[in-house]
């Protein structure tokens, strides 16, 4: 594949390897591919931009050229290829693959409101198979912008919080702990089975907050805790609204300096990703 460089960044031509349910709410899907030789995931929370053919695509369509963008905005959305951010779960050498979990909630972004319609990206994960292609735009170099999760100078201790489509980036950043840290980690799933085993060194306190079993809202757990450390570092990631009501709590009643908070809005009610963009820009 003819690549483009968008330094780090730059695109990778991808194909499945294997699928894994993980869980009522959570596909893992491995891509492989010889661009990946070339692909430098930085851990934790490192982001991808992932692009999906839509039903009856070989591949996804996606323009080539320096203004790639503005070109895969032109073309009619039923053509164009379908995008969406992504965390890289994990990556590994020989054979060259990385991992992406798959959040399949039917009610989560584009599907609000339309139980039962999950978007494209969701509908697409369901029933991937084997060499079927898609076109990832990723890091060449693992110092890259894309990886959000970085506790300043000085910080003690980690707070996590995330729903079900930040966990695999917390479980990544988990892994990435180093041995000892002090860390206390929320994560708010709908089912039981949405529990996934996470490994870490790091000295964690993990809660899980399973809806279907009437836990609280993620906002109101950490509000009746008490936070690790003197100087502790908030990394909190999932749908806009709570996101930010968690990020105000910090903050505001917390005392929390805002540079030590990281809050990343994954999907927000009722709106599509490309909605979110919309509103973001």
């Amino acid at each position: 594949m003819t690549t483009v460089a968008t330094a780090p960044f730059r695109f990778f031509g991808l194909h499945v390897v294997r699928t894994r349910r993980l869980g009522p709410s959570m596909v893992r899907i491995t891509f492989g591919g010889e661009d990946l030789r070339d692909f430098a995931a930085g851990g934790r929370d490192q982001s991808l931009s992932l692009f999906l053919p839509h039903p009856g695509q070989q591949r996804p369509v996606l323009p080539a050229g320096d203004d790639w963008f503005t070109e895969w905005r032109a073309l009619p959305e039923s053509v164009r290829a379908v995008m969406r951010s992504y965390t890289v779960r994990g990556q590994r050498r020989d054979p060259d693959e990385i991992d992406i979990d798959f959040a399949l909630h039917d009610d989560l972004g584009e599907g609000a409101g339309r139980p039962g319609h999950g978007g494209p990206a969701g509908r697409w994960a369901r029933q991937a198979t084997p060499g079927q292609q898609v076109t990832a735009l990723g890091p060449a170099v693992a110092r890259n912008k894309a990886v959000r999760f970085q506790p300043p100078t000085g910080t003690d201790s980690v707070l996590i919080c995330a729903d079900e489509t930040a966990l695999p980036a917390a479980a990544a950043t988990l892994e990435w702990l180093p041995a000892g840290t002090r860390a206390h980690v929320w994560l708010d799933v709908r089912h039981s089975l949405d529990r996934q085993p996470l490994f870490t060194e790091a000295d964690a306190r993990i809660t899980w907050l399973v809806r279907a079993e009437g836990a609280p809202r993620a906002v109101d757990a950490v509000r009746a805790a008490a936070l690790p450390g003197a100087s502790p570092y908030a990394w909190i990631a999932g749908e806009a609204g709570g996101v930010r009501e968690l990020r105000r709590h910090l903050v505001h009643e917390r005392g929390l300096d805002r540079r030590h908070v990281t809050f990343v809005g994954y999907w927000r009610h009722g709106l599509s990703e490309e909605q979110l963009r919309e509103t973001a820009a």
